[in-house]
């Protein structure tokens, strides 16, 4: 069987390999940063890492082109750790394992990482070749950035040189990124007196799985189902016509992906069981009719389990479930002048409730900061109504396009001599740390690209092969290319 280290070009691919053997989920980072600097050690280029905990390398400029624009290749080193209900992989420990499968790599029922590992991977490439024309070359490798761009949120100031930023983190050969959205972490909490269960009643687990989840910033328009607000529409239903009551909940577990999964603990009286499993059965059937042409594997069954001692009190139930409910989940609105990119949405990304506490975690994203804080209040309007405490965090603003860029004009015309064809100029929904980093380095030339990578942040993330050779030749022509100072 091929390996992916030997696919071509295999300076990519290689490194890549090598990333996928070292752990690196967001929030343990301390492997893949030591990874890199030894890396870097090897390879005969400076780097060290910075206070906020990224990896910064320097390479010099080929003799003859040190008055070129200095390039900042820039990648972040996490990635999300999401894998199949099956899998027993631990992102903490284990490498990940790669496949081949026709034109595509995938990973063995996990996240595969080329999100945003192939960007580091192309770094890597730039870093130890030998046979590359360039001026002066930074990498930044960034940390965090899946959980709230921590890393370029941290980057200190006066330590890059460059004058350009070739950000290696989109997601569609051929597209060009000039601008994304901003976003904010919004987190509803509240703390109750748990009661007690009625001992004569019987519990039951209700599972709602199998759903393709994805990235909450490029998948939220494609009407994907979101495991906790269909859960909700049965937990209202078993509560008004089961007289059941709510014991806990757990769904989602990132703040940018869609939850694919949510399950819940019910209470009720032992002659309404058999009712509300009917009920399961009915909602999974409208749950298939609703989502044909979207979702395919949906699993949605109740099973027995022992009655819990506590469950949340009626009152408290009542509220969460209406906010629940209630809470905006999806696109609010597209760009009126590029109506085919959302402009403003949300993700109802994490739901926990149990002993005595609830919290809730969305994830608010637009390309307007007026939008943004519309739909803050939205959420927040919501909430309040259900008595729970609002906090935001992570915000982060938009980047705003350039389409007088003068990177963007080399790439474009790059891409037509190499390709034969014009390139796609976009505005992603996607979160980018381009304009973080524009913050603290205002000068920077900013444009975003990469291979094709599909599903990410979900267990069926690959990417497509034939597109990482044409995305290393455009990259290698255009350091070559780039202007004089």
């Amino acid at each position: 069987m091929q390996e992916v280290k030997n696919l071509n070009p295999q300076c990519i691919w290689k490194n890549f390999d090598a990333l996928t053997q070292v752990p690196r989920p967001s929030g343990h980072l301390e492997k893949v940063q030591q990874f890199l600097l030894d890396f870097a050690k090897q390879a005969g280029v400076e780097a060290f890492k910075d206070a906020g905990n990224n990896i910064v390398m320097r390479k010099p400029a080929t003799p003859g082109m040190e008055n070129r624009k200095g390039i900042i290749l820039q990648a972040h080193m996490d990635m999300v750790p999401q894998k199949a209900p099956e899998s027993n992989h631990n992102f903490e420990t284990d490498p990940i394992e790669t496949w081949i499968d026709g034109e595509w790599v995938k990973a063995k029922n996990t996240t595969l990482g080329a999100d945003n590992g192939l960007g580091a991977a192309t770094i890597l490439a730039v870093m130890e070749a030998k046979d590359l024309k360039h001026g002066p070359i930074e990498g930044l490798f960034t940390a965090d950035e899946e959980t709230g761009m921590f890393g370029a949120n941290d980057l200190e100031t006066g330590i890059l040189n460059g004058d350009i930023l070739l950000n290696l983190d989109s997601e569609t050969w051929g597209k060009f990124c000039i601008g994304s959205a901003g976003g904010i972490d919004v987190t509803a909490t509240l703390a109750y007196q748990e009661v007690e269960t009625d001992p004569t009643d019987a519990a039951v687990r209700v599972t709602l799985k199998g759903l393709r989840g994805g990235h909450s910033g490029l998948e939220i328009h494609e009407g994907r189902g979101n495991a906790n607000k269909m859960m909700v529409r049965f937990v209202r239903e078993a509560i008004e016509e089961c007289e059941a009551r709510l014991a806990c909940w757990h769904g989602g577990n990132m703040r940018n992906a869609i939850p694919f999964k949510a399950e819940v603990v019910l209470t009720l009286p032992k002659e309404n069981v058999a009712a509300l499993k009917e009920m399961v059965d009915d909602w999974k059937a409208d749950f298939i009719d609703e989502y044909k042409n979207i979702e395919s594997g949906i699993e949605f069954f109740a099973e027995d389990v022992a009655t819990p001692k506590m469950e949340v009190p009626v009152e408290i139930q009542d509220n969460l479930i209406n906010a629940i409910y209630g809470c905006h989940n999806g696109v609010m609105r597209m760009i009126p002048s590029y109506p085919d990119v959302v402009e403003t949405s949300s993700n109802l990304a994490i739901i926990d409730i149990e002993n005595g506490k609830a919290a809730l975690k969305i994830l608010a994203r637009s390309s307007r900061e007026d939008m943004k804080d519309c739909m803050v209040k939205t959420l927040e309007s919501c909430f309040n109504m259900a008595g729970m405490k609002i906090e935001t965090a992570g915000d982060y603003g938009g980047w705003d396009p350039n389409p007088d860029s003068e990177l963007l004009h080399l790439l474009t015309e790059k891409y037509r001599e190499l390709f034969g064809e014009e390139a796609i100029i976009q505005v992603d929904h996607a979160g980018l740390e381009c304009s973080v980093i524009l913050g603290k380095y205002p000068h920077l030339d900013v444009v975003s690209l990469g291979p094709t990578i599909r599903s990410p942040h979900t267990a069926t993330e690959r990417t497509l092969i034939p597109t990482v050779e044409p995305f290393w030749r455009l990259i290698c022509k255009v350091m070559e290319d780039v202007a004089v100072k």
